[in-house]
């Protein structure tokens, strides 16, 4: 049965989110490689979000990471609204609270951010990664405190970028397209990274304003670190359920995004997901958003379209499609 066929006998009525072990995706044995493809393409096709253990970022980043986090965000607003995205070329920098609202007819997102994009830990003048970023050029920003942030932060960013050029052979071979089919459209690969406070959310359940509003993801995947002990993302499946899906020791989440949705022509699913944090105590949270090189065509593959199964888009830049997503969600 061709990919095609068998996106269209899927329900997506998911109770909950697999777990998949990436302890050998890189195996010399391509029948291991294949095999763990499969649990992907699965897990792709019916839910749209799976956790993976063994993923290769040290303990100790993670907590370094969180660490300076929890210092920026106590500093004074003021200080912190220096570095207002509004004010730097392509939503770097830092969010503030309630300034992004992802969901049309909510009042806003309770959360706060700092974003960033690639960036060498040893900083250069002129970063030939970033030469065909076009609409999403634009050089990163770094708060004078807390000391160590931008160390912190980038060890952390490097370490979540080499899982998404883990996974990328592994979507090819889900996709049964040869296992190096990304490669030339991931050179220099988007990876545009939020750190997330979310404060306690009061009020009630169905007010408009929650830590993030119900969405889907714009670049190809989402590798998410999420702080223990603490729930908050919620996955909505066919039946219109929210599932949980609660921070796992040791793992991340990873979730499809639009582009890969419009790439796999709706095969594997952009699933709309929100965070609530109803726990009286802050949160917080690691997107690292992982997508192709900015000036690539998104467009369906060949094996992802049939004559019962028509391309359901046209072709768009990954650079320009994620520049108008933002727009729409900060303006």
């Amino acid at each position: 049965m061709s990919l095609a066929e068998s996106a269209s006998v899927i329900d997506g009525a998911f109770q909950d989110i697999p777990i998949i072990d990436l302890s050998r995706a890189t195996s010399p044995d391509v029948n291991e490689r294949k095999g763990l493809a499969y649990q992907i393409r699965d897990a792709c096709m019916n839910v749209g979000f799976f956790y993976v253990k063994n993923h290769g970022i040290p303990s100790e980043y993670i907590v370094n990471i969180l660490e300076v986090n929890k210092e920026y965000f106590k500093l004074p607003t003021e200080e912190k609204l220096k570095l207002n995205h509004k004010t730097v070329a392509n939503f770097k920098g830092y969010t503030p609270l309630l300034d992004a609202n992802i969901e049309p007819g909510n009042r806003g997102d309770l959360h706060e951010a700092f974003q960033i994009g690639w960036e060498e830990l040893e900083a250069k003048a002129h970063d030939e990664k970033r030469a065909n970023d076009g609409a999403m050029a634009g050089a990163n920003v770094w708060p004078e405190r807390p000391e160590g942030y931008r160390e912190g932060v980038l060890k952390y960013y490097h370490a979540a970028v080499a899982v998404g050029k883990i996974l990328f052979p592994l979507f090819a071979l889900s996709l049964d397209l040869p296992e190096r089919y990304f490669d030339d459209k991931t050179k220099n690969s988007a990876a545009i990274m939020n750190t997330l406070h979310y404060p306690p959310q009061t009020g009630p359940a169905d007010d408009r304003i929650v830590g993030i509003g119900a969405h889907t993801d714009f670049e190809c995947f989402t590798i998410l670190w999420q702080q223990p002990g603490i729930q908050a993302l919620q996955v909505l499946n066919s039946q219109k359920q929210w599932i949980e899906a609660p921070p796992i020791d040791g793992t991340l989440v990873i979730n499809l995004g639009d582009q890969f949705a419009r790439w796999t022509n709706d095969i594997f699913k952009s699933t709309v997901h929100r965070a609530v944090n109803r726990n009286g105590v802050d949160r917080y949270s690691i997107p690292l958003f992982f997508g192709t090189d900015y000036d690539v065509n998104i467009e369906p593959i060949a094996s992802c379209v049939s004559a019962e199964r028509p391309a359901r888009y046209g072709p768009v830049s990954a650079g320009e499609y994620v520049n108008q997503r933002l727009k729409e969600m900060y303006y």
